[in-house]
C-alpha cells in the first residue's frame, strides 16, 4: 500500500484539488494591504450564486459550529423563545448552542434518516405564536438526509413571523440552493466539504428581515457580532485577521466552479448520489434513507448482516480508504460514503469497487462487481439523456 495516497471519501473533511492545495502556498500578504482587498473583491460576488442570494455572503475564520453559533447569538435576543427541529447529530448541536445562551428552547425530534415533515412544522408554529426563530439543518450528515428547505421556508413565513436558520455545512456548494427564494433568513456553510477546502473558514449571509433583528439585538456578542463584519464588508476588509490562505484556496475553488459551471456542479453531484445508492442497492445492503430524502453529498448504509466498523477497519488497512462511521446512537450501525466537493464519478466507481473487496474480505457474500455494474449503468444511462 502507497502510505502517502489516502482515499478520503467521509462526509468532510473532504480532498483538496490540487490547483487549490498549490494557491494556498502562495506568498503571504499584509493583511490590510491593497493585495487583500483585490483578492475580497474577486471572492465575495462569486460566493452569492452559491447561496443563491442578493445578500452579501461574508467569509469568517472560523468553523461551521462557530458559524452556528454566529447564527443563533445574532437572530436570537435574550429571553426568546426558539424552535429547532433536530434530525441528526447536527440538529442536537443547534439545541445545545441554544441552552448555552439560554434561550426558552423548543424542540422537534425527527427519527433519524427521516426529513422534516413541513406540514407538523406549520400546525406546531400556529399552536406556539411565541417562536421568533426556527433553526433547521439542510442536509444532515450524520444521516445523509437531505430536508426539505424550500417548504419548510414556506410554511414558516406563512404561519408566523419565525426567521429560519439553516445549517447548509454539509451540502452548499454542492446542491442547489436558493437562500432568496426559498425564505432563508440566514444561512451558514463550511470550507471542508463541497467548498474543498481545509476546515477554517466559515460563510454567513443575511436577508434584509434578519438584519432588522441584527442592528436592533441587544445580545451580547463580540467576535461573533454580524453587525462589525458587515461594516467592514462596505470597506471590501474584514473586522479581525482573514485566514488568508484559506482565501486563496477559495479564490481557486471559485475558479474550478465557474470553469465547470455551477449547475454542472450541482448535476454532478446528484449524480454520484445515484450512482452510490445504486450501487448498494444492487449489493441487498440497506440504506438509512429513501431516495426522496437522500443528500447528493453523503449517503448513510445501514447493514443488517455483516459489522459497518469491521468494513471500514478494513478497508483504511487494505486500501487507506476512509469511510465514516455513525454518530451518537447510530454508531456501529451504520456507515457513511462521502461524495463531495473534489469527487468524481470514477471516484464513485473505485470506492464502490473497493467496497466490495472489503465485504469479501470481511466474508459478506455479495457478487463481486454488482454494485460497480450498477453504478456504471447510471452513469451511463445519466450520459444518454
Amino acid at each position: 500500500m502507497l502510505t502517502d495516497q489516502h482515499l478520503l471519501r467521509i462526509p468532510g473533511p473532504s480532498p483538496i484539488p490540487p490547483s487549490v492545495q498549490q494557491a494556498m502556498n502562495g506568498t503571504m500578504i499584509g493583511h490590510r494591504g491593497k493585495e487583500t482587498k483585490e483578492l475580497l473583491q474577486r471572492i465575495l460576488p462569486r460566493l452569492k450564486p452559491i447561496f443563491g442570494t442578493k445578500q452579501d455572503v461574508i467569509p469568517i475564520a472560523g468553523s461551521g459550529t462557530a458559524g452556528l453559533e454566529m447564527a443563533v447569538t445574532n437572530a436570537a435576543r435574550p429571553g426568546d423563545h426558539v424552535l429547532v427541529i433536530v434530525t441528526g447529530a447536527f440538529g442536537d448541536r443547534f439545541t445545545k448552542i441554544c441552552n448555552a445562551y439560554d434561550l426558552h428552547v423548543n424542540r422537534i425530534d425527527v427519527p433519524w434518516g427521516e426529513a422534516i415533515d413541513p406540514s407538523y412544522i406549520e400546525s406546531y408554529l400556529q399552536e406556539h405564536p411565541e417562536i421568533s426563530v426556527v433553526f433547521a439543518t439542510f442536509c444532515e450528515t450524520s444521516t445523509g438526509v437531505l430536508n426539505p428547505i424550500p417548504s419548510l421556508g414556506k410554511v414558516i413565513h406563512q404561519n408566523s413571523n419565525a426567521l429560519l436558520v439553516v445549517d447548509g455545512v454539509s451540502c452548499v456548494a454542492g446542491v442547489e440552493t436558493k437562500m432568496d427564494d426559498w425564505g432563508i433568513d440566514i444561512l451558514i456553510t463550511g470550507s471542508q466539504k463541497a467548498f474543498m477546502l481545509p476546515a477554517g473558514l466559515m460563510f454567513i449571509s443575511a436577508s434584509d428581515r434578519a438584519w432588522e433583528v441584527i442592528e436592533n439585538n441587544p445580545q451580547h456578542r463580540f467576535y461573533l457580532d454580524m453587525r462589525t463584519y458587515k461594516k467592514s464588508l462596505a470597506d471590501i476588509s474584514t473586522p479581525f485577521t482573514p485566514a488568508l490562505s484559506l482565501l486563496f484556496g477559495l479564490d481557486q475553488v471559485l475558479n474550478l466552479i465557474d470553469q465547470e459551471g455551477l449547475n454542472n456542479v450541482f448535476k454532478r453531484h446528484l449524480l454520484l448520489r445515484d450512482m452510490t445508492r445504486a450501487a448498494f442497492k444492487a449489493l441487498d445492503i440497506p440504506l438509512l434513507t429513501t431516495d426522496e430524502a437522500a443528500s447528493p453529498t453523503v449517503t448513510a448504509v445501514q447493514p443488517t448482516d455483516f459489522d459497518s466498523e469491521e468494513l471500514r477497519q478494513i478497508l483504511k488497512s487494505q486500501f487507506n480508504l476512509s469511510l465514516a462511521g455513525g454518530q451518537q446512537h447510530l454508531k456501529g450501525n451504520i456507515f457513511r460514503v462521502g461524495h463531495m466537493g473534489y469527487c468524481s464519478p470514477a471516484d464513485a466507481l473505485q470506492t464502490i469497487s473497493l467496497i466490495e473487496i472489503g465485504l469479501q474480505l470481511i466474508g459478506k457474500n455479495i457478487e463481486l462487481g454488482k454494485g460497480t455494474a450498477a453504478a456504471q449503468q447510471i452513469y451511463i444511462q445519466q450520459e444518454v439523456k
